[in-house]
C-alpha cells in the first residue's frame, strides 16, 4: 500500500469532504460559501502542484450552481489545469455530491479559476507547459488531498497527531462506505505508525483502499503522504489500518453485499 503514488495526473487534484450540519444552510443543503471555499482550495492546490510557485486567486469565471449537496453526503471537488500562460493559469473545477449509501452522484457546481503566481526570488517563470499526455491513474485507491493550516499544527509547527488521525479516519470511512454501500462505523484501528512530521503549508495526500472484506466488516489501509508544494518532495508520513463495520438503525452489525 505504501508504494509510490506519483501516478497522480499532473495538474489534477481531488479534495473530498463530508457535508456536516455546520456546512449547511437552513434548507439542510451545502452552503454556497462553503462550496466556493472547496472549489477555490482545490484550484489553489492544482495550480501550485503544476507550477511549484506561490499562487493567489485572480478571478473566477461564471460559477454555475446546478444541484444541492445534502447533509450527510460526500462532496468531491476536482481541479484540473486547462490553460497555462507565462505567470498565470486556469483551473477548471467541478464539485460533485455523492450519497454514499446509494452511490447516487450529481454535479453541484462548476467553474473556472484564474490563478496567478506571486513573483518572488524563488518563483521560476515561465510556468511549466500543460502536459496534454497526462492521464488519471487506473487503480482502486481513494485519493484525497488537504493542506495543513496553522490551527491544525502543534507547538512545533507540524500537523497535530489528532488531526492526522481525523484525516485518516475520514478516508477510511469514505473508502469503506463506497465499498459496502452501507452505514459504516469504526470498530477498531490497528498499527498506526507516524514516520515523518508534516509541516504547516504542506499538502497532505491520503490514499485508502479495502484490503479485506467480511460479512459485516471491511478492512481499510490508509497511507498519509506529505508533499512540499513548492518543491514537489514527497514522503510517507504515516499509515494505519481501520476495521469498519456496517450497522443497522439500532447500531447492530449487519451483513452487506
Amino acid at each position: 500500500m505504501s508504494s509510490d503514488l506519483a501516478a497522480v495526473a499532473p495538474g489534477t487534484v481531488q479534495l473530498i469532504d463530508m457535508i456536516f450540519p455546520g456546512d449547511a444552510n437552513h434548507h439542510g443543503t451545502l452552503f454556497g460559501g462553503v462550496a466556493l471555499a472547496h472549489m477555490d482550495k482545490v484550484a489553489f492546490l492544482a495550480a501550485t502542484r503544476h507550477g511549484r510557485a506561490p499562487f493567489v486567486t485572480a478571478a473566477s469565471d461564471k460559477i454555475d450552481f446546478r444541484a444541492p449537496g445534502r447533509i450527510g453526503e460526500m462532496v468531491e471537488a476536482t481541479g484540473r489545469v486547462v490553460r497555462v500562460g507565462n505567470s498565470s493559469l486556469d483551473v477548471e473545477v467541478e464539485l460533485v455530491a455523492e450519497a454514499l449509501v446509494t452511490g447516487e452522484r450529481r454535479t453541484c457546481a462548476s467553474g473556472r479559476f484564474a490563478m496567478v503566481a506571486v513573483k518572488t526570488a524563488e518563483t521560476v517563470l515561465p510556468l511549466p507547459p500543460l502536459d496534454l499526455t497526462a492521464s488519471a491513474p487506473n487503480d482502486d485507491l481513494l485519493r484525497m488531498v488537504e493542506i495543513v493550516f496553522p490551527p491544525q499544527t502543534n507547538h512545533y509547527g507540524t500537523l497535530y497527531g489528532g488531526d492526522a488521525l481525523k484525516m485518516m479516519g475520514k478516508a477510511a470511512f469514505i473508502a469503506a462506505t463506497r465499498r459496502a454501500r452501507a452505514v459504516m462505523v469504526v470498530a477498531a484501528s490497528d498499527k498506526i505508525e507516524f514516520e515523518s512530521p508534516i509541516r504547516e503549508g504542506e499538502l497532505v495526500e491520503l490514499a485508502a483502499r479495502p484490503v479485506g472484506t467480511g460479512r459485516t466488516s471491511v478492512q481499510i489501509a490508509v497511507d498519509l503522504w506529505a508533499e512540499g508544494l513548492l518543491t514537489g518532495e514527497r514522503r510517507l508520513a504515516g499509515s494505519a489500518r481501520f476495521t469498519m463495520v456496517a450497522v443497522d438503525r439500532e447500531g447492530r452489525p449487519t451483513a452487506f453485499g
